[in-house]
């Protein structure tokens, strides 16, 4: 088979069509970056989709802040850390010297009637939540450079938790289902409303690429029941909307997910990402069980490649990409976001290795 471009490639492996070589794309902490740039092997620049050819590229359009006009208040700062309340009531904690997930201190909405009263009025379809600039311009450099190219950005779950946070959110679904039914609505509504204005003025894209985290280490957030019952009808509803155009939509979990599966791909996903090894997921069995109709983007242990020891990266790569590239429905992708502790030269290996095994013409 001739050589693909990424545009093609991708929406051939989308839908388990054959292909030339697997997909390939990453993700990286932006302390990587200043780490590579520091040690002279990047400029602070760089473009990493370009500088390692990848086949797709995204664009996180939408504002999904509650309280646009909000300007978020410093509560306490020290010499690492900075408190601060945002545009949805939330006062979280960040990390001011490295990349982490906030700490969760307290939220204004811990129920139904804050949810009501604060939240729930100011979700809207206002224009100011869309980057027209942002989408036009990666749209049409993907354009120029034949890369696949992914609206992307947080579904209902990932939308809910930063009003309320996980406990509130969770607690709620046991004992007020209603309640957060109701932001699974108000969440998928504004979503579709907001992809309805996107795409009639600037176009369609290629593919969806939503981040949606509904699993910890060893089991998902919620049980299958509660997922069917509470967050699917969300899926569906942006899910169905996105099938309507035409575009495939790629969903992203970090966590153990695998009891989910079931639901989410009868809510329409087409491509599971990213199969983190380390909360129990494991690629060839998800593959042998549902390669068949859902691909897969990701599943290659990070912590082999932040050994830098290259003899174990080829040990993973081996032992998963030629069983995983069988359907044609593969993209080559660590288990989460590459670390600073990895080398570059450690990475450039892992793909170059990666998509020579991942080629179909031996």
């Amino acid at each position: 088979m001739e050589s693909m471009t990424g545009r093609e490639r991708i929406g051939n492996i989308l839908e388990r069509k054959p292909v030339d070589r697997i997909g390939v794309f990453e993700h990286f902490w932006s302390d990587t970056r200043r780490i590579w740039a520091e040690k002279g092997w990047i400029s602070p620049e760089t473009d990493f989709v370009d500088y390692f050819d990848f086949d797709l590229d995204l664009c996180w359009a939408f504002n999904m802040v509650a309280d646009l006009d909000f300007v978020p208040q410093v509560v306490e700062e020290t010499a690492e850390t900075i408190l601060k309340r945002d545009g949805n009531g939330a006062l979280l904690r960040t990390h001011k010297l490295h990349s982490a997930t906030p700490e969760h201190v307290d939220f204004l909405v811990k129920e139904r009637d804050a949810w009501e009263e604060k939240i729930k009025p100011l979700l809207v379809p206002d224009r100011r939540r869309i980057n027209f600039e942002a989408y036009r311009q990666k749209k049409a450099k993907c354009r120029d450079q034949q890369r696949f190219f992914c609206w992307s950005g947080t579904n209902v779950f990932e939308l809910m938790h930063p009003v309320c946070g996980h406990e509130h959110m969770l607690v709620g679904m046991a004992l007020d289902p209603e309640w957060v039914q109701d932001m699974v609505d108000t969440y998928a509504n504004l979503t579709v409303a907001l992809q309805e204005i996107l795409f009639a003025e600037e176009g369609k894209p290629d593919g969806i690429f939503y981040y949606e985290d509904m699993g910890f280490k060893g089991r998902p957030f919620m049980s299958p029941a509660m997922y069917n019952e509470i967050i699917k009808p969300g899926h569906k509803r942006t899910i169905d909307y996105n099938k309507s155009l035409g575009l495939p939509v790629i969903m992203h979990s970090c966590g153990m997910v695998e009891k989910l599966l079931p639901g989410m791909l009868d809510a329409g996903i087409d491509c599971l990402q990213v199969i983190e090894v380390k909360a129990g997921m494991d690629l060839v069995k998800l593959y042998r069980q549902y390669g068949d109709r859902l691909s897969f983007f990701g599943g290659m242990d990070v912590r082999e490649l932040y050994s830098n020891d290259l003899s174990r990266v080829d040990r993973e790569l081996e032992a998963k990409i030629p069983i995983v590239k069988q359907n044609f429905g593969y993209i080559l992708h660590s288990v989460h976001s590459i670390p600073n502790t990895v080398d570059l030269k450690t990475y450039q290996h892992f793909k170059d290795y990666g998509l020579e095994l991942g080629r179909y013409d031996h």
